[in-house]
């Protein structure tokens, strides 16, 4: 079970920022970003640009939610 969120620093597209988020979204993230031939800062970068107003971490948690319930329909 999680601690709670873990702030972490990571570099998107040239620039630092933080975001906070629980280890398994941690986890899930860094598969994803496995799976899909990516390092986590350039998943990371794609999450950002199509986030909107919403914060990166909660774009981030999003992001992986509607990829597991993607992959768990096919």
């Amino acid at each position: 079970m999680s601690q709670g969120p873990k702030k972490r620093s990571v570099t998107i597209c040239g620039h630092a920022t933080s975001l906070s988020l629980e280890d398994e979204f941690w986890q899930e993230l860094r598969a994803i970003a496995r799976a899909r031939g990516l390092s986590l800062p350039a998943l990371l970068g794609e999450i950002d640009s199509t986030r909107g107003a919403q914060s990166l971490s909660s774009a981030a948690r999003l992001h992986v939610l509607h990829t597991l319930k993607k992959h768990s329909r096919d």
